[in-house]
């Protein structure tokens, strides 16, 4: 958010709707949680599963005649709060991301990608 500082932090206002998607509801909510990113959603269903998505753009120094987009896709599974902490006790926590993350990561970065303009 952009001029978000200790002080009016307090006072930003949480947007929050809800979907019926697919026979499900649905809940978007903003303005709650990382408020420092350039934009932040949480989505939330019945069934108790959430997922926070964030997203942070570079304003200066960005290279106009580049011939990639520079989209990075990162997707983290936490179990930590459900009690599933999976591996044996010499794996490292900061590891590097199982196949499943960098699959899903994949799965999501192709269809968006054609969404920006050239």
């Amino acid at each position: 958010m952009i001029g978000l500082s200790d002080r009016n932090a307090p006072s930003v206002v949480p947007l929050k709707k809800s979907y019926c998607v697919g026979g499900k509801e649905i809940t978007f909510e903003t303005g709650k949680l990382a408020l420092l990113a350039d934009g932040a959603v949480t989505l939330s269903d019945a069934s108790g599963n959430m997922l926070l998505v964030t997203a942070g753009v570079k304003q200066e120094g960005v290279n106009e005649k580049a011939d990639f987009f520079p989209l990075v896709v990162d997707y983290q599974e936490k179990f930590y709060a459900t009690g599933k902490i999976g591996g044996n006790r010499f794996m490292k926590r900061e590891g590097r991301p199982s196949e499943t993350s960098i699959l899903t990561s994949r799965l999501i970065d192709r269809p968006i990608r054609p969404m920006f303009p050239k």
